[in-house]
């Protein structure tokens, strides 16, 4: 695997300093050039947690994918180029505040002069590191902060509508260290299961430099600057066999 060839799959460049303004960077360009979808999970075609295959997907061949893989070949990245991260786990939590398949999400926290949480595949969210400290931290895409728990697990937050907005849980986690293949599971469970939000229908959507811009099904979203547009696709039928 070669980082250079993936720096530039996402117009990216090394970074000389593991500064904070060079990893908010990268995660920008990152989520902006490779999106987050599961094309293969809805035409039937296995995810394997091998970061050759990863790579070869998303860097040879231009593709997104979900969590395991975005924030699996990114960890690697970002360990390449010398920053402390480790792969974690989270458990999601629907928007009805039900929980996803506990522990089923991939995540990266990163140790700077505090550690960071970083994370390109989660579809819609910050697409900058959130400090583990509480503060709250406002990009286009939103205003999040991290809220520690008493049983050493932490939870990522997102204000709902502005400022005035409710405030909705997106995932629970704590700092223990994950390898790729402790997920698994939670990848053959998002890639086979009805219970998976996966399964259903086509998913891709990444984010541009003011919002965001996201395929659901027949229908595409753009949001600008805080407002929506949608419209209806014409689409291929998919081939059933």
């Amino acid at each position: 695997m070669d980082s250079t060839a993936y720096l530039k799959r996402f117009h990216a460049f090394p970074v000389k300093e593991l500064y904070l303004q060079d990893l908010a960077k990268l995660q920008s360009l990152h989520m902006q050039h490779v999106p987050f979808e599961n094309l293969d999970v809805i035409r039937k075609k296995p995810i394997y947690l091998n970061l050759e295959t990863i790579y070869d997907k998303i860097v040879n061949h231009k593709r997104g994918g979900y969590c395991y893989e975005l924030n699996g070949l990114f960890h690697w990245l970002l360990q390449d180029l010398g920053f402390d991260a480790k792969l974690i786990s989270a458990t999601v939590l629907k928007p009805d505040g039900t929980a996803a398949k506990k522990d089923t999400h991939a995540a990266i926290l990163v140790e700077l002069d505090t550690p960071y949480l970083i994370d390109v595949g989660f579809g819609d969210s910050t697409v900058s590191p959130i400090p583990l400290g509480g503060e709250r931290h406002a990009d286009h895409s939103g205003t999040y902060r991290i809220e520690e728990l008493e049983d050493g697990f932490y939870q990522l937050i997102r204000q709902e509508n502005g400022d005035d907005g409710d405030e909705r849980i997106l995932y629970r986690f704590n700092t223990d260290e994950k390898k790729l293949a402790d997920f698994h599971e939670g990848c053959v469970f998002n890639q086979v299961s009805s219970e998976s939000t996966f399964t259903h229908d086509d998913l891709a959507t990444r984010a541009t430099e003011d919002g965001r811009i996201t395929l659901s099904g027949d229908v595409l979203i753009r949001t600008e600057d805080g407002g929506k547009r949608s419209a209806a696709c014409l689409r291929k039928k998919r081939s059933k066999s």
